[in-house]
């Protein structure tokens, strides 16, 4: 067995370039080398495979990589088998959606009855279109789905969507969702070396802090003991702050609280008209 822990990474593309930053925000040191598709890690035993984003899962599933960082749309059209999501990781985001011609009448997924529909994802569009009892011909496509209409290959689409503007240029409209996405962290069912263990958990911990951490702001303020009911329900996807009091001044608190979703100018706003001052908002670069 290697005595290197091993991730298999997406070589190059935007999620390539976001996981490989997810590594080095998790504290890891990457050499880049002339290899191109082995990076080692400088302050962990740590290798990463750099490949084919849907070759990713097959890599960890035959226990050459012993984690992977792919789109959960990959897994879902491969079929996880023996393979176990670990966590989310918050990048990536983006969304597979059954898009139609503007016009075409569209009422639910029962219009989809007898239709041709194009896409890149055939697997898990043919379960999508099971679970609604639907029966629709998938044309199986490499890529530049969204031409096919416009070509009289399909009526429909089944594709990624970020955006949304590769969808308005070619006139396709979004009428559906089949599924959301994101990066996920990957395992399979082999057992990782005893000796890298520990090397796997502060892979699996670190990462799961820098995910928790993104979007997340520490905020802080003063504020009226009474008013703390009010702050704490504006404050968003926040636990229970912390309050410690004001030095001479019982009735006044200092109010501490991480907010796990954005805080925007609103929020300051709504905050202040509850009796807050000295708001402050700082973005957190780590959180375990």
């Amino acid at each position: 067995m290697s005595e290197r822990l091993r991730i298999a990474v997406q070589k190059g593309g935007r999620l390539g370039t976001k996981s490989l930053e997810l590594v080095e925000s998790a504290g890891f040191r990457i050499l880049r080398g002339a290899n191109e598709l082995l990076y080692r890690i400088e302050n962990a035993p740590i290798d990463l495979l750099c490949v084919r984003d849907d070759d990713i899962p097959t890599f960890v599933d035959d226990g050459v990589a012993d984690f992977g960082i792919v789109g959960r749309n990959v897994l879902e059209e491969r079929g996880a088998g023996e393979l176990t999501e670990v966590m989310p990781l918050g990048f990536g985001r983006c969304t597979l959606k059954i898009a139609a011609p503007a016009g075409w009448p569209y009422r639910g997924v029962q219009s989809l009855q007898g239709a041709r529909i194009a896409t890149t994802y055939p697997r898990t569009l043919a379960r999508f279109l099971e679970r609604n009892g639907v029966e629709a011909e998938i044309v199986t496509m490499r890529g530049a789905v969204e031409v096919a209409p416009r070509l009289k290959l399909a009526q429909v689409i089944c594709d990624l969507v970020s955006t949304g503007a590769t969808l308005e240029a070619n006139g396709l409209v979004a009428v559906d969702t089949v599924m959301n996405s994101e990066a996920v962290l990957i395992r399979g069912a082999s057992k990782i070396n005893a000796a890298l263990a520990h090397v796997a958990a502060s892979v699996v911990q670190r990462f799961r802090g820098v995910a928790a951490s993104q979007g997340s702001k520490y905020v802080m303020m003063n504020a009226p003991r009474s008013a703390l009911p009010e702050i704490s329900r504006i404050l968003p996807g926040a636990g229970a702050p912390t309050v410690t009091p004001l030095a001479g001044n019982d009735d006044a608190v200092a109010v501490h609280a991480v907010c796990q979703e954005s805080v925007f100018w609103e929020t300051l706003e709504k905050l202040r008209g509850a009796g807050a001052s000295a708001i402050l908002v700082l973005p957190i670069e780590k959180m375990m």
